[in-house]
């Protein structure tokens, strides 16, 4: 079982930062390729950025490119988001998600490991 603790959430006035980051509890952490999604009130979870196992590739959604920057340490067990240049449109709910052995998909019912979140309030 994969155990996965997001971080680094909170409050920040529009053009701010924040890094969130998320560990994970398992010995093959190299073996999953992560990813963050986000859910806003009344809306459905949606895609934000994905990162392969090794770190070399990743894919971000329109609304975050130029923005965000997905990162991860495989000696730590971490994955990270820096986000620069926040919105109010970026308040929600970040999730960090794991999926085993198989590259990035923009879908949460193909991840097998989600964390709790972590809520990211952006004012105006």
């Amino acid at each position: 079982q994969v155990q996965l603790v997001e971080s680094g959430g909170g409050l920040v006035q529009a053009g701010g930062s924040l890094r969130l980051s998320c560990a994970a509890s398992v010995r093959t952490f190299s073996r999953y390729t992560m990813a963050w999604f986000r859910q806003a009130p009344g809306k459905e979870r949606e895609f934000v950025v994905h990162i392969s196992w090794s770190g070399g590739n990743t894919d971000y959604a329109d609304s975050v490119k130029g923005r965000f920057t997905i990162s991860r340490d495989n000696t730590k067990n971490t994955v990270y988001l820096q986000m620069s240049s926040l919105k109010p449109e970026d308040t929600a709910v970040y999730y960090c998600a794991a999926r085993y052995n198989r590259g990035g998909s923009y879908y949460a019912g193909e991840y097998d490991y989600w964390g709790q979140g972590t809520q990211v309030t952006v004012s105006s």
